[in-house]
């Protein structure tokens, strides 16, 4: 018998979801990346499925950025902001309202916002004590991100590879996987940077875009078999997946007959095995 925490995913979007898979599972915490606020607010007071919830309310982006349009995305769920005071109102609404980081989405293809813009954005969540997570897609997308001193990429990077010196200043920062996602080209391009930057200090978290597609609504054996082509193996696997290894509590604690995994296929079956730990069990 072996206790391991519960598997942590950083990066949902829990209004595309069944949320009954979710109850007595081994995902035990969810980030909910972009949603309506008031929506978004209820699954923290009450979380769906047993799981604890953070979330960050709106994308905030440019006006017409993305996702703004987006079948799939509530129109209350963008938040524009026009210019460098907009952004430190724009903050300041999610301090209000309580939520647990800024969104902020870059994309290529549709309006961007300027350089002093993102900075200010990112500045001002961080004299707001939150962190900035940034969307980033397209050619520089991820540079801007980086060097506006944002904390965290939703997705590692995968629609272009980034050179050495371009990773060497992202080592602060937080890559977020969300390898399964995409499609071979990405993922090629996607494991690469990870592998990189990892190899210059860099941090990866698992998390699977739950709701982009057919994703399954738990745990991701994709996800997890590509961290491990990525490079990472043993604890740093346990850890990108699980969070740190410590003891997590009774209601974020999993047990399972099988013993501790080392590898992503033992992980998957680790995980496909195991049940929470109850109160009664500890007690």
């Amino acid at each position: 018998m072996t206790e391991l925490p519960g598997v942590v995913d950083h990066h949902v979007h829990l209004g595309l979801v069944d949320h009954v898979p979710l109850r007595g599972g081994p995902l035990v915490e969810v980030h909910d990346l972009g949603w309506s606020p008031a929506q978004a607010a209820t699954w923290r007071r009450q979380p769906p499925g047993d799981v604890v919830v953070r979330a960050v309310g709106r994308f905030h982006t440019a006006p017409g950025g993305y996702p703004t349009g987006r079948a799939w995305a509530p129109a209350d769920a963008v938040r524009a902001v026009v210019d460098e005071a907009d952004a430190a109102a724009a903050v300041a609404e999610l301090v209000r309202d309580g939520f647990d980081a800024l969104k902020i989405t870059l994309h290529a293809a549709m309006p961007l916002l300027s350089d002093g813009v993102l900075l200010a954005l990112v500045r001002a969540a961080h004299q707001a004590g939150l962190p900035a997570l940034v969307h980033a897609e397209g050619p520089g997308q991820a540079e801007r991100a980086i060097d506006a001193g944002a904390d965290v990429l939703v997705h590692a990077p995968w629609t272009e590879p980034l050179p050495d010196p371009v990773l060497a200043r992202a080592t602060q920062m937080t890559w977020i996987s969300t390898l399964a996602i995409h499609d071979e080209a990405g993922r090629t391009v996607a494991i690469d940077n990870v592998r990189r930057f990892r190899a210059v200090g860099g941090t990866i978290v698992y998390g699977t875009d739950m709701g982009n597609g057919p994703t399954p609504v738990g745990p991701n054996p994709a996800e997890i078999r590509l961290l491990e082509q990525a490079g990472l193996t043993g604890d740093a696997l346990l850890e990108a997946v699980l969070g740190p290894l410590a003891a997590p509590g009774p209601q974020r604690t999993l047990v399972s007959p099988l013993p501790m995994p080392q590898t992503a296929a033992d992980l998957i079956a680790w995980l496909a095995s195991a049940t929470r730990l109850t109160t009664q069990e500890t007690s």
